[in-house]
């Protein structure tokens, strides 16, 4: 019999990367590849009953935080340079173990890496693998990223002042719609640093997998594809089941970091009309400031329309007990901790999305038909959200 071909996945460790990664890994699998997802030791003890499915095997790596991931280290620099450090050692060692199997089924072909750790394709190379990185944003973004790295596109201080239309290959735009950290130097060094690192080697890879796809953004993947022929769009990458139903019993991520409270939400939309829930959820990391957490309540309950709002435990402090109370003796709202949103987005009770206009809810949104909108303010260094919408 042929042996199959054995591919890592190696997300960033976060629930935002490791969805689309999760969802173009089932995808392989379902063509007949052995698939293996990569996680930290951290985040294998942080999952909420893992259903990956699909023949999809597990295994870990350290990042060096094995006891409490990013949230143990200093800062952002000091999490991604020891992730690097340990991760590529235990990475290597990883692939090692796998390639000294009796079972030649275990044995790696190739590494499909987070463009955020492009540290994974020297690992590849050291073993003579195919290595394919994945960009978690779509080609608009990435090609924004691109042209700061090659210095081909540059903000002054009058840029910004007068918002001037900037020149990007299939991408009119003007400075206000490039993410705010790149458009003042030094505000937030770290996320430039993450996001233009992803191409320092991206010319040596044998595949280049975008979270995207080609009709949302004609111009620009015929633009950057030119540039780099070895790159393809893959996305939508949301569970089958929500879009062209390939792949049988594939209706959630199955890998869940904080456990939704699915019951309790669904119970609750069901009982609503069509199209009359407001449904709000900024993601898994963006966080708000007290000021804004109060103005978005006293918007929502002035608004007389139903709401589902997702505040997460770590931001529960920042809503006041008068304006809980208030909620609750409305009628209208109802906030929960957790939800699980393609089930929310796809009910028809749901009439639009106020988000903080992350990449995945977004292509979530776009692929279920909701209208979507929200301030990127509440998430700053990421501030991406017209480039998306257009």
């Amino acid at each position: 019999m042929e042996k199959r071909g054995h591919v890592l996945m190696i997300p960033y460790p976060a629930q935002g990367h490791i969805n689309p990664c999760l969802q173009f890994l089932k995808k392989l699998a379902s063509k007949g590849l052995k698939t293996t997802l990569v996680t930290t030791n951290f985040i294998s003890k942080s999952i909420n009953k893992p259903n990956l499915g699909h023949n999809i095997d597990r295994e870990f790596i350290s990042d060096g935080y094995d006891n409490g991931g990013f949230a143990e280290s200093d800062s952002i620099e000091s999490y991604l340079q020891r992730l690097q450090t340990v991760g590529s050692a235990d990475l290597t060692q990883l692939i090692k173990k796998l390639n000294s199997s009796p079972e030649i089924e275990n044995h790696v072909n190739c590494i499909i890496y987070d463009a955020v750790l492009p540290w994974a394709l020297d690992v590849a190379r050291q073993f003579g693998l195919v290595g394919g990185t994945f960009f978690t944003q779509p080609c608009a973004v990435n090609n924004i990223y691109y042209q700061f790295g090659k210095g081909l596109l540059k903000t002054d201080d009058s840029a910004v002042t007068n918002n001037s239309n900037v020149t990007i290959p299939g991408l009119p735009i003007q400075v206000s719609d490039l993410p705010s950290f790149l458009c003042v130097p030094g505000a937030y060094p770290s996320y430039w640093e993450l996001a233009l690192n992803q191409f320092v080697n991206v010319g040596k890879a044998d595949w280049i997998f975008i979270n995207g796809f080609d009709m949302l953004e004609v111009q620009v993947v015929d633009w950057m594809t030119k540039t780099f022929p070895q790159l393809r769009t893959i996305g939508p990458t949301i569970p089958s089941m929500y879009l062209d139903k390939r792949i049988e019993d594939d209706n959630d991520y199955g890998l869940n970091l904080i456990k939704p409270d699915s019951s309790i939400c669904m119970n609750w939309l069901n009982s609503k009309a069509n199209g009359t829930v407001i449904y709000v959820s900024f993601g898994s990391m963006a966080e708000l400031s007290n000021e804004q957490m109060e103005e978005l309540a006293m918007g929502l309950i002035g608004s007389n329309a139903y709401f589902l709002w997702v505040v997460r435990g770590s931001e529960e402090h920042k809503l006041s007990g008068n304006i809980l109370t208030e909620i609750e003796n409305g009628n209208k709202g109802f906030v929960v901790k957790w939800s699980p949103q393609l089930e929310v987005l796809s009910h028809e009770a749901v009439g639009c999305f106020v988000t903080h206009c992350g990449w995945n809810s977004t292509l979530e949104a776009l692929s279920l038909g909701v209208p979507n909108g929200g301030d990127t303010t509440v998430d700053r260094s990421n501030n991406k959200c017209k480039v998306y919408s257009r």
